[in-house]
């Protein structure tokens, strides 16, 4: 009688699944693809597959909008945390045009300097106005909107950045915003 070959098919189909899931991602929804000469009609002209021109604003599925402003380079004060030599910094509207409540607390942005993503990282420098996501427990009702300043320490010299914009940590799509800085 041969051994039975459930465990093998069983760990055969667990691991497929799991290398499907780590490397396999969903087509990025909702961004826009214009010509780079195209006029500005609330659209951004991309940049790369996917990337937003930073001003451009990108709806979610669940309602929530959110326009990241133009880069504002920065030094940063002496008290502020990382210290830089430079920070660029940003203005994020979140507006909710969705049916129910958005938790401020599960917005996420995070950033790359010329690909790399281990490169940026928020700075937070209250003599400047720069605290991070303050109101993290704020909630957002419907028809309501938030203005949010962010700032990210990056490289003296001119880079490219790239931001990524999830309302919550389940949505499976990311604003990507991306410039030189």
């Amino acid at each position: 009688m041969a051994p039975p070959r459930t465990p093998k098919l069983l760990l055969t189909a667990c691991s497929l699944m799991l290398a499907a899931a780590c490397g396999v991602q969903a087509p990025e929804k909702g961004a826009a693809a214009l010509a780079a000469d195209a006029p500005a009609q609330g659209l951004a002209a991309t940049h790369a597959e996917g990337d937003l021109a930073f001003g451009a604003p990108h709806r979610f599925a669940t309602g929530v909008t959110i326009s990241v402003s133009a880069p504002k380079s920065f030094r940063p004060s002496t008290s502020a945390y990382p210290q830089s030599p430079r920070a660029v910094a940003f203005g994020i509207e979140v507006t909710n045009a969705g049916d129910g409540t958005y938790r401020l607390s599960g917005l996420s942005v995070t950033g790359e300097v010329d690909g790399e993503s281990s490169s940026v990282k928020q700075v937070v420098d209250a003599v400047q106005g720069y605290n991070g996501i303050a109101d993290a427990g704020k909630d957002v009702a419907p028809g309501r909107s938030v203005h949010l300043n962010l700032a990210f320490a990056v490289p003296d010299k001119p880079v490219k950045l790239r931001l990524q914009v999830r309302p919550s940590p389940a949505e499976p799509v990311a604003a990507k915003y991306c410039g030189k800085v």
